[in-house]
């Protein structure tokens, strides 16, 4: 079994993120790239300072650890084990029309990012957009208005590594919100404990569900599928939003210089985007974002009528995240309509089954002799032993160790 002893480790063996905090924590030595078979991933700078461990400490893909107080009376306890730290469950949306219809679902994220700026005392939004002369990839932006924040509404299914400007909040003497991934929030969290400045300068965080981060590759298939073979011909893509779910959508100039439009349903981009997933969200124990303040997924407990305006399901997880949601909604910028901690099983019920085979999968990996992540605080056994069947049982052990194999995770990348 390979030993993870550094951040080259990690990401040749691919337990990579993606998430950048390896660059902000050791900005001397890492820089963030994209590679377009895996996903955002570290490079060594020319004259790359020797690797101080810092950013070994702060990495998300070799390491999680729950340290919340489990004695919390606040907590939901029949959502613990399976959710991570829960105080309540709420179905809302963002009052604001424009920012409803442009986010991905109910557009809540970006109402606690607005409120966050112009009544929450905080400077900038940081999180993730598409980037201009590329929407087909991803940077880290520093929202300050409604305006920026408007722009860059909707979920983004494609690499992005929104820690990788943490330095500068470090450095800086502003307070921020920042946006994520589960696996970006983690990282952030791990970092603030080495970096008493960042910590501070850390309003709130925020964090979407995650169901994978597919690579470039996946996108430019998808493009190329849909007869978009110059990926620079693409002004515009967007993955989600501006309904509910919303289209996939490419913009690009056609042959006529005029401008054209490619559209796809959700389903049937994911269905496409999901094969092309990094490893690492193969073996993740945390799609809800467990580690933030608030996370935010959609209420898929009922089927979405044609023309429907969305909603969100609202995870508050911590009393600042839980102070947050209060002050926005008696502020007027989020509208709530339902309050049931029951919809979080019932708008993700195949989750514990993942939690379960989670176990499965790491054991497979032990038995392949392949590098494997540490989580602590994390129930998977139980969920294994009572949410799978023998055959669901034998998949996740035996399956993995075919990818092993066919993902060449016993040698380096």
């Amino acid at each position: 079994m390979p030993k993870i002893r550094n951040i080259q480790d990690v990401s040749q063996f691919q337990l990579c993120s993606g998430c950048g905090v390896c660059a902000a924590m050791e900005p001397d030595r890492f820089y963030i790239d994209d590679v377009l078979q895996y996903g955002r991933r570290p490079f060594l700078k020319d004259g790359a300072a020797e690797e101080n461990g810092d950013a070994f400490s702060a990495c998300p893909g070799i390491n999680l650890k729950h340290t919340f107080n489990r004695q919390d009376p606040k907590l939901i306890n029949n959502l613990l084990e399976g959710w991570g730290p829960v105080y309540e469950v709420m179905e809302g949306y963002a009052v604001d029309e424009e920012l409803r219809f442009s986010g991905s679902s109910g557009g809540v994220v970006s109402a606690l990012a607005l409120y966050c700026l112009e009544k929450g005392g905080m400077d900038g939004v940081l999180h993730t957009a598409a980037r201009k002369d590329k929407p087909y990839l991803n940077e880290t932006v520093l929202s300050r208005s409604r305006e920026d924040i408007l722009a860059s509404a909707g979920s983004r299914y494609s690499p992005a590594s929104p820690c990788d400007k943490l330095a500068e909040i470090d450095e800086g003497q502003e307070k921020v919100a920042f946006i994520g991934k589960p696996c970006d929030v983690a990282a952030v969290q791990r970092a603030r404990k080495l970096r008493s400045n960042l910590d501070k300068n850390i309003g709130i965080t925020i964090s979407f569900f995650c169901a994978g981060v597919p690579s470039t590759e996946g996108s430019l298939k998808l493009l190329e599928r849909e007869g978009i073979s110059d990926p620079e011909l693409i002004s515009g893509l967007r993955y989600r939003g501006k309904g509910w779910p919303g289209l996939w959508t490419a913009e690009y100039a056609g042959i006529d210089e005029d401008k054209s439009v490619r559209q796809l349903s959700y389903s049937d981009s994911w269905g496409f985007l999901q094969k092309y997933r990094q490893w690492r969200c193969y073996v993740c124990p945390d799609h809800t974002g467990e580690f933030a303040d608030i996370s935010v997924g959609d209420p898929w407990y009922k089927k979405i009528k044609p023309d429907e305006a969305g909603n969100s399901l609202i995870v508050v997880r911590t009393e600042l995240g839980e102070q947050l949601i209060k002050d926005a909604i008696n502020a007027g910028y989020i509208s709530i309509m339902n309050r049931d901690s029951s919809l979080l099983l019932k708008s993700q019920p195949n989750l514990l089954d993942a939690r379960g085979a989670l176990w499965g999968r790491l054991l497979g990996l032990r038995l392949a002799g392949a590098a494997v992540p540490k989580y602590h605080g994390f129930k998977m056994v139980s969920f294994w032993c009572s949410r799978l069947n023998w055959v669901e049982k034998l998949k996740s052990i035996v399956g993995t160790v075919k990818r092993v194999y066919r993902k060449r995770l016993l040698k380096r990348v």
